[in-house]
Protein backbone atom coordinates (compact mmCIF):
# COMPACT_ATOMS: atom_id res chain seq x y z
CA UNK A 1 0.00 0.00 0.00
CA UNK A 2 1.19 3.50 -0.79
CA UNK A 3 2.43 5.67 2.09
CA UNK A 4 0.37 8.54 0.70
CA UNK A 5 -3.09 9.30 2.16
CA UNK A 6 -5.90 7.27 0.64
CA UNK A 7 -7.54 8.78 -2.41
CA UNK A 8 -11.33 8.60 -2.23
CA UNK A 9 -13.47 8.73 -5.37
CA UNK A 10 -16.56 10.96 -5.09
CA UNK A 11 -18.65 11.75 -8.16
CA UNK A 12 -15.86 11.82 -10.70
CA UNK A 13 -13.04 13.29 -8.59
CA UNK A 14 -10.40 11.83 -6.29
CA UNK A 15 -9.90 13.54 -2.94
CA UNK A 16 -7.28 12.90 -0.24
CA UNK A 17 -8.88 11.06 2.66
CA UNK A 18 -8.97 14.12 4.92
CA UNK A 19 -10.72 16.16 2.23
CA UNK A 20 -13.25 13.56 1.11
CA UNK A 21 -16.62 14.92 2.25
CA UNK A 22 -20.32 14.72 1.51
CA UNK A 23 -23.07 17.23 2.20
CA UNK A 24 -24.86 17.14 5.56
CA UNK A 25 -28.04 17.18 3.44
CA UNK A 26 -27.16 13.92 1.68
CA UNK A 27 -29.99 11.45 2.27
CA UNK A 28 -27.45 8.67 2.72
CA UNK A 29 -26.30 10.44 5.88
CA UNK A 30 -29.69 11.71 7.02
CA UNK A 31 -31.74 8.56 6.45
CA UNK A 32 -29.44 5.69 5.47
CA UNK A 33 -30.94 6.11 2.01
CA UNK A 34 -28.68 4.31 -0.41
CA UNK A 35 -27.00 1.04 -1.28
CA UNK A 36 -23.49 -0.35 -1.12
CA UNK A 37 -21.21 -3.25 -1.98
CA UNK A 38 -18.17 -4.59 -0.16
CA UNK A 39 -15.78 -6.16 -2.65
CA UNK A 40 -12.48 -7.94 -2.06
CA UNK A 41 -9.49 -8.01 -4.38
CA UNK A 42 -6.48 -10.30 -4.24
CA UNK A 43 -3.23 -10.23 -6.20
CA UNK A 44 -4.52 -7.52 -8.55
CA UNK A 45 -7.73 -9.43 -9.26
CA UNK A 46 -11.15 -8.23 -8.09
CA UNK A 47 -13.34 -11.02 -6.76
CA UNK A 48 -16.54 -11.44 -8.81
CA UNK A 49 -16.69 -7.74 -9.71
CA UNK A 50 -19.41 -8.14 -12.32
CA UNK A 51 -21.69 -9.95 -9.88
CA UNK A 52 -21.15 -7.29 -7.23
CA UNK A 53 -22.00 -4.53 -9.70
CA UNK A 54 -25.13 -6.40 -10.79
CA UNK A 55 -26.24 -6.74 -7.15
CA UNK A 56 -25.58 -3.03 -6.57
CA UNK A 57 -27.85 -2.12 -9.47
CA UNK A 58 -30.49 -4.64 -8.33
CA UNK A 59 -30.46 -3.14 -4.82
CA UNK A 60 -30.73 0.36 -6.27
CA UNK A 61 -33.67 -0.62 -8.47
CA UNK A 62 -35.43 -2.18 -5.48
CA UNK A 63 -35.39 1.16 -3.63
CA UNK A 64 -36.17 3.25 -6.76
CA UNK A 65 -32.69 4.77 -6.85
CA UNK A 66 -31.22 5.66 -10.23
CA UNK A 67 -27.45 5.21 -10.41
CA UNK A 68 -26.07 7.98 -12.67
CA UNK A 69 -23.68 5.68 -14.54
CA UNK A 70 -23.64 2.42 -16.44
CA UNK A 71 -22.50 -0.89 -14.99
CA UNK A 72 -19.28 -0.66 -17.01
CA UNK A 73 -18.62 2.87 -15.76
CA UNK A 74 -19.13 1.88 -12.11
CA UNK A 75 -16.80 -1.08 -12.58
CA UNK A 76 -14.14 1.24 -13.98
CA UNK A 77 -14.60 3.61 -11.01
CA UNK A 78 -13.79 0.72 -8.67
CA UNK A 79 -10.73 -0.35 -10.67
CA UNK A 80 -9.49 3.22 -11.02
CA UNK A 81 -9.69 3.71 -7.25
CA UNK A 82 -7.57 0.62 -6.66
CA UNK A 83 -4.98 1.87 -9.14
CA UNK A 84 -5.05 5.39 -7.71
CA UNK A 85 -4.09 3.98 -4.30
CA UNK A 86 -1.48 1.55 -5.65
CA UNK A 87 -3.14 -1.41 -3.94
CA UNK A 88 -2.79 -5.09 -4.82
CA UNK A 89 -4.80 -6.77 -2.05
CA UNK A 90 -7.66 -5.21 -0.13
CA UNK A 91 -11.25 -4.14 0.02
CA UNK A 92 -13.50 -1.82 -1.98
CA UNK A 93 -16.46 -0.07 -0.37
CA UNK A 94 -18.71 1.09 -3.20
CA UNK A 95 -21.50 3.38 -1.98
CA UNK A 96 -24.38 5.00 -3.85
CA UNK A 97 -26.37 7.53 -1.82
CA UNK A 98 -29.63 9.17 -2.80
CA UNK A 99 -27.72 12.44 -2.95
CA UNK A 100 -28.32 15.93 -1.63
CA UNK A 101 -31.94 16.75 -0.83
CA UNK A 102 -34.13 18.43 1.75
CA UNK A 103 -34.63 17.59 5.41
CA UNK A 104 -37.88 15.85 4.47
CA UNK A 105 -38.16 12.14 3.79
CA UNK A 106 -39.16 12.46 0.15
CA UNK A 107 -36.39 11.14 -2.09
CA UNK A 108 -37.72 13.16 -5.00
CA UNK A 109 -36.06 16.30 -3.66
CA UNK A 110 -32.68 14.66 -4.34
CA UNK A 111 -31.67 15.68 -7.84
CA UNK A 112 -28.92 13.10 -8.40
CA UNK A 113 -27.40 10.16 -6.59
CA UNK A 114 -23.76 10.28 -5.47
CA UNK A 115 -21.21 7.53 -6.12
CA UNK A 116 -18.41 7.03 -3.61
CA UNK A 117 -15.59 4.49 -3.89
CA UNK A 118 -13.13 3.70 -1.09
CA UNK A 119 -10.29 1.21 -1.59
CA UNK A 120 -8.10 0.17 1.32
CA UNK A 121 -6.64 -2.80 3.12
CA UNK A 122 -8.80 -4.78 5.55
CA UNK A 123 -8.31 -7.32 8.33
CA UNK A 124 -11.55 -8.59 9.84
CA UNK A 125 -10.05 -10.99 12.37
CA UNK A 126 -6.58 -11.97 13.58
CA UNK A 127 -4.96 -14.77 11.56
CA UNK A 128 -5.27 -17.32 14.38
CA UNK A 129 -9.07 -17.00 14.34
CA UNK A 130 -9.11 -18.55 10.88
CA UNK A 131 -7.35 -21.59 12.35
CA UNK A 132 -9.06 -21.89 15.74
CA UNK A 133 -12.45 -20.38 14.97
CA UNK A 134 -14.61 -17.62 16.47
CA UNK A 135 -16.85 -17.55 19.51
CA UNK A 136 -20.44 -16.91 18.38
CA UNK A 137 -23.50 -15.77 20.31
CA UNK A 138 -27.16 -15.56 19.34
CA UNK A 139 -28.40 -11.97 19.11
CA UNK A 140 -31.78 -10.71 20.27
CA UNK A 141 -31.84 -8.20 17.40
CA UNK A 142 -33.62 -9.84 14.46
CA UNK A 143 -33.10 -9.51 10.74
CA UNK A 144 -35.63 -7.20 9.05
CA UNK A 145 -38.61 -8.96 7.53
CA UNK A 146 -39.28 -9.05 3.82
CA UNK A 147 -42.32 -6.80 4.28
CA UNK A 148 -40.27 -4.05 5.97
CA UNK A 149 -36.94 -3.98 4.14
CA UNK A 150 -36.03 -6.92 1.97
CA UNK A 151 -32.88 -8.68 3.24
CA UNK A 152 -31.90 -8.98 -0.43
CA UNK A 153 -31.32 -5.22 -0.58
CA UNK A 154 -27.82 -4.28 0.55
CA UNK A 155 -28.87 -0.88 1.84
CA UNK A 156 -27.08 1.72 3.94
CA UNK A 157 -29.59 1.04 6.72
CA UNK A 158 -27.42 -1.42 8.65
CA UNK A 159 -28.42 -0.42 12.19
CA UNK A 160 -29.87 -3.84 13.03
CA UNK A 161 -26.57 -5.49 12.06
CA UNK A 162 -24.62 -2.90 14.06
CA UNK A 163 -26.74 -3.47 17.16
CA UNK A 164 -26.42 -7.25 16.78
CA UNK A 165 -22.63 -6.84 16.61
CA UNK A 166 -22.78 -4.69 19.77
CA UNK A 167 -24.72 -7.48 21.52
CA UNK A 168 -22.23 -10.13 20.43
CA UNK A 169 -19.20 -8.14 21.58
CA UNK A 170 -20.88 -7.23 24.88
CA UNK A 171 -21.48 -10.93 25.57
CA UNK A 172 -17.81 -11.76 25.04
CA UNK A 173 -18.34 -13.28 21.59
CA UNK A 174 -16.59 -12.18 18.41
CA UNK A 175 -19.50 -12.55 16.01
CA UNK A 176 -23.26 -12.81 16.37
CA UNK A 177 -25.87 -15.09 14.84
CA UNK A 178 -28.99 -13.22 13.74
CA UNK A 179 -32.39 -14.89 13.59
CA UNK A 180 -35.42 -14.00 11.51
CA UNK A 181 -38.83 -13.05 12.94
CA UNK A 182 -39.81 -16.73 13.16
CA UNK A 183 -36.70 -17.60 15.17
CA UNK A 184 -34.80 -19.38 12.41
CA UNK A 185 -31.15 -18.65 11.66
CA UNK A 186 -30.69 -15.98 8.97
CA UNK A 187 -26.99 -15.09 8.96
CA UNK A 188 -24.26 -13.53 11.08
CA UNK A 189 -23.91 -9.77 11.52
CA UNK A 190 -21.77 -9.44 8.40
CA UNK A 191 -21.45 -12.95 7.04
CA UNK A 192 -23.46 -15.79 5.58
CA UNK A 193 -23.33 -18.97 7.67
CA UNK A 194 -22.81 -22.64 6.81
CA UNK A 195 -22.58 -25.72 9.02
CA UNK A 196 -21.19 -29.16 8.26
CA UNK A 197 -22.86 -32.15 9.91
CA UNK A 198 -22.23 -35.80 9.08
CA UNK A 199 -20.48 -34.79 5.88
CA UNK A 200 -23.38 -32.65 4.61
CA UNK A 201 -23.17 -28.85 4.26
CA UNK A 202 -26.21 -26.85 5.37
CA UNK A 203 -27.00 -23.15 4.96
CA UNK A 204 -30.17 -21.09 5.57
CA UNK A 205 -32.47 -20.49 2.63
CA UNK A 206 -32.52 -16.99 1.14
CA UNK A 207 -36.12 -16.82 2.33
CA UNK A 208 -34.86 -17.05 5.91
CA UNK A 209 -33.68 -13.45 5.80
CA UNK A 210 -30.16 -14.05 4.60
CA UNK A 211 -28.42 -11.78 2.12
CA UNK A 212 -28.02 -13.12 -1.41
CA UNK A 213 -24.32 -13.46 -0.69
CA UNK A 214 -21.95 -13.60 -3.63
CA UNK A 215 -19.33 -15.47 -1.61
CA UNK A 216 -22.18 -17.71 -0.41
CA UNK A 217 -22.97 -18.59 -4.01
CA UNK A 218 -19.31 -19.29 -4.76
CA UNK A 219 -19.08 -21.63 -1.75
CA UNK A 220 -22.13 -23.48 -3.05
CA UNK A 221 -20.60 -23.75 -6.53
CA UNK A 222 -17.29 -25.04 -5.16
CA UNK A 223 -19.06 -27.54 -2.90
CA UNK A 224 -20.97 -28.93 -5.88
CA UNK A 225 -17.80 -29.17 -7.97
CA UNK A 226 -16.06 -31.02 -5.13
CA UNK A 227 -18.93 -33.50 -4.82
CA UNK A 228 -20.28 -32.38 -1.46
CA UNK A 229 -23.97 -32.55 -0.68
CA UNK A 230 -25.28 -29.08 0.19
CA UNK A 231 -28.77 -28.32 1.41
CA UNK A 232 -30.56 -25.00 1.85
CA UNK A 233 -32.82 -25.38 4.88
CA UNK A 234 -34.70 -23.53 7.59
CA UNK A 235 -32.00 -23.75 10.24
CA UNK A 236 -32.71 -23.55 13.97
CA UNK A 237 -30.41 -22.77 16.86
CA UNK A 238 -30.68 -26.45 17.72
CA UNK A 239 -29.09 -27.27 14.37
CA UNK A 240 -26.17 -24.98 15.22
Amino acid sequence: MSAEPLQIYIDGTFYPQAEAKISVFDHGLLYGDGVFEGIRFYNDRVFRLEQHIDRLFDSAKAIHLTIPATRAEVSEMALATIRENNLHDGYIRLVVTRGVGSLGLSPYHCTQASIIVIASTISLYPAEKYEKGLILSTCATRRPTHDSLSPAVKSLNYLSNVMAKVEALASGAEEGVMLNAAGYVAECTGDNIFIVKNGVIFTPTVGSGTLYGITRKVVMELAAEAGFELREVEMSRYDL
